[in-house]
């Protein structure tokens, strides 16, 4: 059967996290995607170790599936290539400051003079409008602006940075998707293209729905120490050899159920929001190992679980068993293992084959369906337009 997406056509000017994870979701569901790249400063997630191939685990990763095309957009003969790959491609995604592709000769504006139809997202940190368009920013920043941070922590030591990139992924390469296939699906009904500006502050903003939805109904100032960020029951709990439980029992029966499994069926009553109960549960489990809690909890519906390594949670349930590592092919042929595409059919589970290219490895064979020749091909080259 074919993938949901086989015939959607992607031009990727991305790079680092937020982009490029964006597109290997639309590419392991059957988007041909052309990554390209600037030949004299490629993208730096290519030097993040370890290497498989001579090729980063990492943006072999979020570059799985896509061509790798190496341009110097600052020759005309470059965006000549570029003006004739958009008249056949339904969309292009960038991930530059406001105003670098239109500098470029490949903005939105331009780039739509040749295909009205195009699909062109923009995605940036602060998007392309306000007085903060214009500046740099990363994950850290995203969050701290969106007002997230100042309830994130503990009161005792404020803010604290998580273990993956919330705003880049959540926020960032989650709306690029959602956004493009809308403007996909809206084209295929209405025959037209749009302009999609995406900015990752806002994404994270959108996404404080238990504060910011309060507070802006009249409610109080948000704060840390709230029902979900430490304020009450709902945290993670030390046992006696250095692990650590999740305990999430926010609905009375798992409350109940878990006071039961703990030894403290006196505190039912209390409620999860009773902060006075807080160290006497902080005792108990510190008493016991993980292993002892992870045995009572197995046989327990209460809405607590242990924190598990990456090897741990790659060898156990639920991700052992639910095709999330899956295996790929480099260009040279080495297997490599990879997170796999948590998006499941009931036709498959699809998933792009081969991990992401080296720099400009697929210059010669789209350059060739352009209809250039060899002599043309190998001009370009030493013009330093196209990458060697």
């Amino acid at each position: 059967m074919p993938k949901p997406l086989e015939g959607l056509k992607i031009l990727d000017f991305t790079y680092l996290l937020p982009g490029p994870f964006g597109t290997m979701i639309l590419s392991d569901m059957g988007a041909d995607i052309i990554k390209v790249e600037n030949s004299e400063s490629p993208d730096i997630m290519r030097l993040v170790p370890p290497y498989v191939d001579d090729i980063s685990a990492v943006y072999a990763h979020v570059n799985r599936g896509k061509r790798s095309l190496s341009l110097n957009l600052k020759k005309p003969e470059a965006r000549e290539i570029i003006y004739r790959l958009v008249r056949e491609y339904d969309v292009v995604v960038e991930q530059f400051r406001p105003g670098t592709m239109d500098r470029l000769g490949i903005g939105y504006d331009r780039l739509s003079e040749i295909n009205p139809s195009i699909i062109y997202c923009s995605l940036t940190g602060y998007g392309q409008t306000g007085s903060f368009a214009e500046r740099a920013g990363h994950d850290i920043n995203y969050m701290a602006l969106s007002g997230v941070e100042s309830i994130s922590g503990r009161r005792e030591t404020g803010p604290v940075l998580t273990g993956i990139q919330i705003a880049d992924i959540a926020s960032g390469s989650k709306n690029l998707v959602i956004g493009v296939l809308s403007a996909y699906i809206r084209r295929l009904k209405a025959g037209r293209g749009d302009y999609l500006d995406i900015s990752i502050t806002d994404g994270v903003f959108s996404m404080s729905v238990f504060t910011a939805a309060g507070f802006l109904a009249g409610g109080n100032e948000p704060a840390r120490g709230d029902l979900l960020s430490g304020g009450a029951l709902y945290d993670f709990y030390a046992t006696s050899d250095g692990g650590y439980l999740s305990v999430g029992p926010v609905e009375p029966k798992f409350f109940s159920a878990f006071c039961d499994c703990i030894g403290c069926a006196d505190i039912a009553q209390t409620g999860i929001l009773n902060w006075s109960n807080k160290e006497r549960v902080a005792t108990i489990i510190g008493e016991k190992p993980l292993s002892h809690w992870r045995e009572v909890f197995r046989q327990c519906d209460a809405c607590v679980e242990p924190v598990y390594s990456m090897s741990e949670a790659i060898a156990n349930p639920p991700i052992s068993e639910r095709d999330m590592i899956v295996e790929v092919k480099m260009r040279k042929g080495t297997p490599v293992r990879q997170i796999g595409n948590p998006i499941k059919f009931r036709s498959g589970h699809y998933y792009a084959p081969s991990g992401g290219a080296a720099l400009g490895h697929h210059n010669d064979e789209i350059l060739a369906t352009l209809g250039y020749g060899e002599s043309k091909i190998r001009a370009f080259k030493e013009s330093g337009s196209v990458g060697k």
